[in-house]
């Protein structure tokens, strides 16, 4: 089973949240190239959704070449290379600082206050005591 997490009071609509936790799953490398996917009726079945959702969000990650469905067989995860597995990573931490910082703007938070904020958080998250811990 695939671990994809339903908000069912998010604003963000179904297929959304199931195309962007399935595509972080295949690039992150949780699900590895070469893994049959559930048919699209039956993970339509584990996520109480439609099966138009999921076709929709299958047929979004194979154009964009994530998977590819083999007639008779099923869906299966392509290999996803070093280059688009890094940039997918840089471009997900750099939304979500874009939207950390959008936040801190709205409450007039200036942005040495936010960079302070930024580095109790690293340190708070990795246990940095202010040195390189790359």
């Amino acid at each position: 089973m695939i671990p994809i997490q339903i908000d069912e009071n998010s604003a963000e609509p179904l297929y959304h949240q199931i195309e962007s936790q399935l595509r972080s799953l295949i690039i992150g490398g949780s699900i590895t190239e070469g893994t049959m996917l559930p048919s699209i009726r039956e993970m339509a079945g584990n996520l109480k959704c439609s099966v138009i959702t999921v076709r929709r969000v299958y047929q979004d990650l194979e154009n964009e070449g994530l998977l590819r469905t083999r007639q008779g067989t099923g869906t299966f995860v392509t290999h996803v290379g070093t280059e688009a597995r890094e940039e997918y990573r840089t471009e997900t931490v750099r939304k979500a600082l874009e939207t950390a910082v959008e936040a801190a703007r709205s409450v007039q938070m200036g942005a040495e206050e936010v960079e302070d904020l930024f580095r109790q958080t690293l340190e708070r998250q990795y246990g940095m005591d202010g040195g390189d811990h790359s």
